[in-house]
């Protein structure tokens, strides 16, 4: 009998422990459906709904879908996004990477702290105002064209400096490289150095060494860093429209046009959903072709 009512007695205490489980879960869960899940289901359920300039049908359709994945238009749009967080996730990590190899390997481990704090100084003004800047750098009339006219070595200020793709992947790239030196350094932080001294001992070159043994072993924050950097930047908003001039719109902005000016809540909802899926495959696609570097670490 003693043993027979042992699994109640162990049910009944745990009950506690579950309850107050779930009281401190509930807050965040909670924050979660209200903040994150509620407005991804109505923005699924908009994109199927029958809807014009102003008016919404409840009846279910595919056709801002298929609208959205045949229209040469938002097809162009979704390429161009691409391309841009593409280029910006490319410089961004190529530019991060040595910045974090030459904090975490050739700064004294009493500096690191500050060299750190120097990089996060950015985040101190408005991300807004940081791209205003870039646009007085590469204006017609801006600090490039007028230090290259006053050396000398052009005539007449440059146009192509601006409202192009180059200048959309360079505004991004300095707007997040301290998303993507963070990760990375924390990366290499985490790798033994006795390993690399072993690498030297047996006779690796130091070049050698780093392509075998460093490069590898820092590659989880490589990919955290290529995910931070070009998920938000296939959606960014507000370059396209300043750096850009208007000519360059990204997927964000053809939503904002359906959204707000043309007041198509159904298509752009559809849009929004769409540029999420092919965010999340290539996302997902890119890790699964890592995991190897993302597995336990033994």
């Amino acid at each position: 009998m003693g043993q027979g009512a042992s699994p109640g007695r162990a049910s009944t205490s745990a009950n506690p422990g579950a309850r107050a489980g779930l009281m401190l879960i509930s807050p965040t869960l909670t924050y979660a459906v209200l903040l994150l899940a509620a407005p991804l289901a109505t923005v699924v359920i908009y994109s199927l709904l029958t809807g014009g300039r102003g008016q919404i049908t409840w009846d279910f359709t595919f056709a801002n879908y298929a609208e959205v994945w045949t229209g040469p238009v938002y097809r162009a749009i979704m390429l161009r996004s691409l391309t841009v967080a593409l280029g910006v996730t490319c410089v961004t990590v190529l530019i991060a990477y040595p910045i974090a190899y030459f904090v975490s390997f050739n700064v004294e481990p009493s500096r690191k702290s500050l060299w750190l704090f120097l990089i996060t100084i950015p985040f101190w003004t408005s991300y807004l105002i940081r791209v205003f800047l870039w646009k007085v750098i590469l204006g017609y009339n801006g600090v490039v064209n007028s230090g290259l006219m006053g050396l000398g070595i052009i005539d007449e200020p440059l146009q192509w400096i601006n409202y192009n793709v180059g200048a959309l992947i360079m505004t991004l790239a300095h707007a997040y490289a301290p998303f993507a030196i963070l990760p990375i350094f924390v990366s290499l932080e985490k790798i033994d150095r006795s390993l690399l001294e072993a690498g030297q001992d047996l006779g690796e070159s130091k070049l050698r060494t780093f392509w075998r043994v460093t490069l590898p072993l820092s590659m989880p924050g490589v990919i955290a860093a290529v995910l931070i950097v070009f998920i938000p930047t296939i959606g960014d908003y507000v370059t396209p429209d300043l750096i850009g001039g208007g000519k360059l719109p990204m997927i964000a902005n053809m939503m904002e046009v359906q959204m707000l000016k043309v007041n198509n809540k159904a298509l752009g909802s559809a849009i929004a959903v769409s540029a999420m899926f092919v965010v999340a495959i290539i996302a997902v696609g890119f890790v699964l072709l890592n995991r190897r570097f993302l597995g336990p670490q033994k």
